[in-house]
């Protein structure tokens, strides 16, 4: 038996925004909460947004969740867990 499979334009999956945020690590340039490292445990699609639950790196109990697009402003957040001499140079650097 031939089968024929018809697919429809409409049916082809968007290309997901931020695929690897979970699990992802991040260095805020300012203190939050007391601390500057933090690790996304956790992603909420609401429309058009995605949000990324925030966890303190140092204290579980620090958590909060964070528009992930606000991950993208270097003069906010920068990628991997940085010490505080790197985010000094990264500033100057500017």
């Amino acid at each position: 038996m031939l089968c024929q499979i018809f697919v429809n334009e409409n049916t082809v999956p968007k290309k997901q925004k931020f695929p690897y945020l979970v699990g992802s690590r991040w260095t805020s340039h300012q203190k939050t909460w007391g601390w500057r490292h933090f690790q996304v445990v956790n992603r909420k699609n609401e429309g058009k947004w995605v949000f990324a639950e925030m966890v303190a790196a140092c204290d579980p109990n620090i958590r909060f969740w964070l528009n992930a697009r606000q991950l993208k402003d270097r003069s906010l957040w920068e990628a991997g867990w940085q010490s505080t001499q790197e985010l000094k140079d990264l500033e100057t650097a500017d």
